[in-house]
């Protein structure tokens, strides 16, 4: 992944998760280990996040 967006519901002080594009999400503390996602795969992530 070449751009990382860090999410607006992150914390100041580091526990942070970033979204790459392509897709891809990481631990802004672990910027070198990373999760690719399939678009279904993201879209299921989300689904599942948004309702818990």
């Amino acid at each position: 992944m070449s751009t990382w967006r860090k999410s607006s519901y992150s914390a100041n002080d580091g526990n942070c998760v970033e979204v790459g594009r392509g897709i891809g999400v990481r631990d802004s503390k672990s910027p070198s280990s990373e999760l690719s996602l399939t678009a279904e795969q993201w879209s299921r992530l989300l689904r599942q996040v948004k309702s818990s």
